[in-house]
């Protein structure tokens, strides 16, 4: 047992890896945060998906007017979809990448990349910004996470 307690401390030494779960969190953060957005896009602009959701504000036909879509909803509901297409992706190779044994330097520039093409996608997406913002935004993030991909199968290639 404290042979195992001594590979995660050896692990939580791993500098790449600390940064791995500092940005990982952020991102993840951000993520949630979608769906707190998400809440408050319906209840501000009273638009649900289920039918018991509108239970409150009535019976019947007065109650199915809120029981609709809304542009502001979906829009947030998008972005957040956008986040689970990418994100995950970014979790596991980025675990995956920061066992590899990166440099730190490059391993950060490669978080922080990510991570900040994320905020800054969230943003053009809610504000809205004009494009190109939002997608040059995915695309760096997609592009750090096919680089640490490709640094990972270089590393370990056992194809």
């Amino acid at each position: 047992r404290s042979g195992e307690m001594a590979k995660l401390t050896k692990l939580l030494d791993n500098e790449a890896f600390q940064a791995y779960a500092t940005y990982a969190t952020i991102v993840l953060l951000k993520m949630m945060l979608m769906s707190l957005l998400t809440v408050y896009f319906r209840i501000t602009r009273k638009a649900f998906a289920n039918p018991e959701d509108v239970a409150t504000f009535g019976r019947g036909e007065t109650a199915k007017k809120y029981l609709r879509t809304d542009a502001d909803v979906e829009r947030v509901r998008r972005g957040h979809l956008n986040d689970l297409e990418n994100i995950v992706p970014f979790l596991g190779i980025g675990l995956l990448y920061a066992l590899s044994g990166p440099e730190l330097s490059t391993a950060l520039l490669h978080f922080r990349i990510f991570a900040g093409a994320r905020v800054l996608h969230t943003f053009a997406y809610l504000i809205p910004l004009p494009q190109p913002s939002r997608g040059l935004s995915w695309a760096a993030g997609y592009a750090v996470t096919i680089s640490m991909a490709y640094k990972v199968l270089k590393t370990a290639l056992y194809l």
